[in-house]
């Protein structure tokens, strides 16, 4: 069998998960104690299988981000329930709130470089996210739980201007979770 067409061994992708939840607790953090050295020990593993994960710094943060995507877009197919309606927005876009602050944390502890490929993930994820997005506001619309004349793009502009007006300092994710509350309670449909 081929190396590369063989698939990885079980403790690779189990030391593979362990580093991203480290990469997201460690580095979504930041400041200076904040390092792929302490990513490392705080999964268990030493500084050589982190980078036969992740060659780049880069290559940890797109692992974690795409990591925390995918666990947004899976909630946003929960609850895109009949009857979710204004409480599956919320949900979701409190979540959310948890996706900007890794993020930002990872940012400031890797120092990320933006090349071509960083660019069309980030495109392919905000794609995504948008169309999860839009598919809980029509549900949403069509209980008749929210006004008809806002789009994903409206709510996604307005989330994303919540979350970076904040510097990222204690109690932020508290104030930009209070204003969310605020703006999706006012999208509610009035009788």
């Amino acid at each position: 069998m081929d190396e590369k067409c063989r698939k990885p061994r079980s403790d690779a992708l189990k030391n593979r998960e362990r580093l991203i939840e480290a990469a997201k607790e460690i580095l979504g953090r930041g400041g200076p104690e904040a390092s792929l050295e302490a990513v490392a020990r705080r999964a268990g593993v030493g500084p050589g299988t982190l980078y036969r994960h992740f060659p780049t710094r880069e290559a940890l943060f797109q692992a974690v981000y795409r990591h925390d995507v995918d666990d947004i877009l899976q909630l946003a197919a929960e609850l895109d329930q009949p009857g979710g309606g204004v409480e599956a927005l919320r949900a979701w876009m409190h979540a959310n709130v948890a996706l900007v602050a890794t993020k930002r944390g990872l940012l400031g502890a890797l120092a990320v470089v933006v090349t071509d490929e960083s660019k069309a993930m980030y495109s392919e994820v905000s794609a995504n996210i948008t169309r999860a997005m839009d598919g809980l506001l029509q549900r949403a619309i069509s209980e008749g739980a929210v006004r008809n004349d806002i789009t994903a793009a409206d709510l996604l502009q307005t989330f994303y201007a919540l979350c970076y007006a904040r510097q990222p300092e204690p109690g932020w994710k508290e104030q930009v979770l209070r204003l969310l509350n605020i703006f999706i309670d006012g999208l509610r449909t009035r009788p």
